[in-house]
């Protein structure tokens, strides 16, 4: 099968949806598909799947910064990709944004099946916008969306339906991980990680921070990890206080991210919010790492309600510090949980999730469509079986 793939964000400064698209394309070539990928790039070491229509535009939004490309140019080049691609089938990742998401949708001739990823509150920008985009809307043939929480944002703001299909983990990648010892984690020196844009407000870096003092008074030999690209003052501020049990790791390889979970004791997730899925909770379920989060609604998803790692309440740096004291005075209650994680992070593993979006395209081709029985999510639904 011909492919393309259409990326709205920057490969230039990688994020969520970036490596969602990068691990698929990886996994669908290795299945021997044709796989093109359209998006945004400067960078000159680019994957020669990828085709750039050139430099992105930082915009803000939803708490974080997304680097985007529009306009004439952009636009010439996109169907440019388009046509020459002729492609059985065009994946477009956020269709909705004001970039290659929606140049594509407006060019696309072929089946175009479209993830959302985003989980927002109320957006009056996007209810504003949704009918001025609900005739190019028409033109999906079927929708994906990576959780109950980006399914439901796009119910909300742009109607229609999505069957849920999961971000993907190479979950070996994170089991087999090579364990670097000065960051392991031990029973006399646990190991706590944080790992996440340390400038952005919404990733939690402060609730963690909270935390730390009142599980050094009660663990003192607990080791506190940070990693992530960024600065923060208070972060700089903890550590001069703490200066034996807070090391900055700054921003990390993929490799040393697999490696900095397998040794960890417990990986903390404190997000605030404008999560839709939460990648990196199952990367570190896969590496036997327990998992401690924030209870928002994409979270407790991902951890099955609190059944295979810890909830605490959002924004509460006593609620974690509670949680991860009770896990570190337990090490069998811990053991049990990080046991009980990389197990159901199984299913998320690429090799599934690849196999539910190649169903969702094989629904859409002209010869083998079932959509146009007008029960295509009802369809997908009874092929996928999945509300994650």
């Amino acid at each position: 099968m011909k492919i393309g793939i259409v990326c709205p964000y920057s490969f230039d400064v990688p994020g969520g949806v970036q490596f969602h698209i990068r691990d698929l394309t990886e996994e669908l070539m290795l299945r021997g598909h044709q796989v093109s990928v359209l998006a945004p790039a400067e960078d000159d070491n680019l994957p020669q799947w990828l085709t750039s229509v050139g430099a992105a535009v930082p915009v803000r939004f939803n708490g974080s910064v997304a680097r985007l490309s529009f306009g004439p140019i952009v636009s010439a080049k996109t169907r440019k990709w388009l046509d020459q691609g002729d492609f059985d089938v065009i994946h477009i990742h956020e269709p909705g944004s004001p970039s290659l998401g929606l140049l594509a949708l407006i060019h696309a001739k072929n089946p175009v099946v479209a993830t959302f990823h985003a989980a927002l509150d109320r957006s009056i920008l996007r209810q504003a916008t949704s009918g001025l985009m609900q005739p190019f809307f028409e033109k999906i043939a079927a929708r994906i969306a990576v959780s109950s929480e980006a399914r439901r944002t796009l119910i909300e703001h742009h109607s229609g339906d999505a069957v849920v299909i999961p971000n993907g983990v190479f979950c070996n990648d994170f089991a087999d991980a090579r364990v670097i010892e000065e960051l392991q984690g031990t029973d006399q020196s646990p190991v706590i990680v944080f790992l996440g844009r340390l400038d952005e407000p919404r990733k939690g870096l402060d609730v963690f921070l909270g935390a730390i003092p009142g599980v050094l008074e009660t663990h003192p030999g607990a080791r506190f990890l940070i990693a992530g690209r960024g600065h923060s003052d208070k972060l700089t501020a903890t550590k001069e206080e703490y200066p034996q049990s807070i090391e900055i790791l700054g921003e990390i390889s993929d490799e040393d991210k697999q490696s900095l979970l397998k040794g960890a004791t417990i990986y903390v997730a404190p997000q605030l919010g404008g999560e839709s899925f939460g990648i990196v909770l199952v990367e570190a379920m896969a590496a036997g790492t327990t998992v401690v989060a924030s209870d928002i609604a994409a979270f407790a998803a991902v951890l099955d309600m609190g059944r295979v790692g810890k909830l605490f309440r959002v924004g509460k740096s006593k609620d974690l510090q509670h949680k991860l004291n009770e896990l570190l005075d337990d090490p069998t209650q811990n053991d049990t949980l990080a046991k009980a994680g990389q197990e159901w992070a199984r299913q998320f593993d690429w090799s599934r999730v690849t196999e539910q979006i190649l169903e969702v395209y094989h629904a859409v081709l002209p010869t083998t469509n079932p959509l146009r029985t007008g029960t295509a999510y009802e369809y997908l639904r009874s092929k996928l079986r999945r509300d994650v």
